[in-house]
């Protein structure tokens, strides 16, 4: 805990990690054609016109919206679950709309669900090695003991929550059916509950299946103790709406709208609007998709030209890279010719010699970090 002069104690956490790339941003916003930011996983491309008619419609909202969302909401998630990532498998379908929950973006859920789910002191939150970096502060903030695991490695036996995350932030690997239906019944001989962190679910990459959880070809027809957490932000650009669902398992959803009802963690009615819209949009989707896969096919040959070896890659928002030195090196390489990317110890340690290269950027800007690679 951290105490202030007034005697407020509060979380010991880590520094942001993003606040330590200052003096690299700075070097790379001074390159004469300006800086090509790749650090931040943030979309630039608009927001569909059919979402934004949806938000402007809903404007004249005065009451209070719901903190399970609008009916209309939570049948659209459980039908867009189904039609996008059922195809070519097991369907994933029946889910009841009941057990569906909007989120105020999928890193609120992320940070709080330890606390949600009242874990805490001598409770372990088990996670990948390479992980986003919300998986842990999550389990300090609710005073649990955060845990990182490979992917081959055993889960502890003591973990009561434990986070996968396929295609996975930072590195774009993707784990199939049968990997997560083992990762599932391992931790459920545990007791523990198992999250799924799908966020880039939606942006498998050329030729690759990504599995959700969800699918029953994973769970066995069973949803006992599992979560999904889905996000609105990368497959159709709303990260400024902070737009975000988990679903799963009803009474463990039907738990968590308790606890939101209490703690008034409610997305708002035009964001609910604005959502319901997007979830029905699988051709702003699919167009979404593939402007990422063009990206990814400008920026990855550029990088591995200018000698870096790319690593998984294939799914997801992000290029994970090594020149097999010290990451920030890389970092520091790579803005003088200004480029802005993250260095992998952001993930953990497993990620020193690395560094995450984001593909949310212009299709200009993007082709002009390609160009600087290769000069």
């Amino acid at each position: 805990m951290t105490t202030t002069g007034a005697g407020v104690r509060f979380p010991a956490l880590p520094d942001f990690p993003w606040d330590s790339l200052t003096g690299a941003a700075a070097v790379a916003r001074g390159h004469p054609d300006g800086v090509v930011d790749l650090s931040v996983g943030t979309p630039v491309d608009p927001v569909p016109e059919a979402v934004g008619e949806a938000l402007r419609a809903a404007w004249d909202s005065p009451g209070y919206p719901q903190t399970w969302g609008t009916p209309a909401l939570r049948e659209a998630a459980a039908a867009a679950l189904g039609r996008r990532h059922g195809a070519g498998r097991s369907a994933v379908e029946g889910l009841d709309p009941d057990a569906v929950l909007p989120t105020v973006g999928s890193k609120e859920l992320v940070a709080w669900l330890p606390t949600l789910l009242g874990l805490g002191d001598g409770d372990v939150v088990a996670f990948p090695d390479l992980a986003y970096p919300t998986y842990e502060v999550g389990a300090q903030l609710a005073g649990a003991r955060p845990v990182r695991v490979g992917d081959d490695e055993p889960l502890p036996a003591d973990a009561r929550l434990v986070w996968l995350n396929s295609p996975s932030n930072p590195t774009g690997r993707v784990l199939d059916a049968a990997a997560l239906a083992a990762r599932i019944a391992e931790a459920r001989a545990l007791g523990a509950v198992v999250a799924a962190d799908e966020c880039y679910l939606g942006l498998p990459g050329p030729g690759v299946v990504a599995t959700s959880v969800l699918d029953p070809v994973v769970h066995g027809g069973d949803l006992e103790g599992l979560l999904a957490v889905h996000s609105l932000s990368k497959i159709s650009n709303l990260a400024g709406y902070r737009a975000g669902l988990v679903l799963g398992d009803p009474a463990l959803v039907a738990g968590l709208l308790q606890v939101r009802k209490h703690a008034g963690m409610i997305v708002p009615r035009p964001v609910q609007e604005a959502m319901t819209a997007a979830l029905g949009d699988d051709v702003g989707v699919a167009a979404t998709r593939d402007r990422y896969d063009a990206r990814r096919a400008v920026l990855r040959p550029a990088l591995e030209a200018a000698g870096m070896r790319i690593e998984h890659s294939e799914a997801g928002l992000y290029l994970w890279a090594t020149a097999d030195e010290p990451c920030r090196a890389t970092v520091d390489r790579l803005a003088a010719r200004g480029i802005l990317v993250a260095p992998g110890e952001f993930y953990g340690p497993a990620g020193a010699a690395h560094v995450r290269v984001a593909l949310t950027a212009s299709d200009e800007r993007i082709a002009a970090a390609a160009q600087r690679l290769a000069g």
